[in-house]
């Protein structure tokens, strides 16, 4: 990666592509991260409806779309951009492997203990990728600040801007 805390020595457009290239990395782990946020979410549910003595039935489309319309905070202030994300790529592998691993597509035969430890799993892992997207966010936002400035002092130059 980068090193950010030189962007100064960094050409505009060397500065425009290590930006583009954080960018992409936080699209997978923003994606990756809201996979895994809403299988946990499904794992939860899963402990309420067994809490609530609701009988068990499949999941279906009106369970997930519940779980899925459900508030969760007020997420990122950053415009969304649209992600193409490969089902082979390894943040996306790893999470697939880590729901094998713990069961994760048997959510209403496993026992309490199994069900609690897929939330704490999924959490931990969506709390690690939480983390990341912000030390990326901060690299990001490093990298625009420099940017703005460059513009601001050295004038903008139209066509460098519309060939983003």
């Amino acid at each position: 990666m980068t090193d950010i805390l030189n962007a100064e020595s960094m050409s505009t457009a060397e500065i425009r592509v290590a930006r583009a290239a954080l960018q992409m990395q936080e699209d997978v782990i923003s994606f990756v991260r809201r996979m895994a946020q809403g299988r946990c979410d499904l794992a939860r549910d899963e402990q309420r409806r067994r809490v609530d003595g609701t009988p068990a039935s499949g999941i279906s489309v009106a369970d997930i779309a519940n779980v899925f319309g459900q508030e969760h905070g007020g997420g990122s202030s950053r415009p969304p951009r649209e992600t193409n994300i490969s089902a082979e790529h390894p943040l996306v592998v790893e999470l697939e492997k880590l729901c094998h691993e713990i069961s994760f597509g048997d959510l209403r035969t496993l026992d309490d203990q199994s069900l609690e430890n897929v939330v704490e799993q999924l959490s931990r892992f969506e709390t690690s990728q939480s983390l990341q997207r912000k030390t990326l966010f901060a690299s990001i936002d490093a990298l625009t600040t420099q940017l703005v400035k460059r513009y601001k002092d050295d004038g903008v130059n139209v066509d460098s801007l519309l060939a983003d």
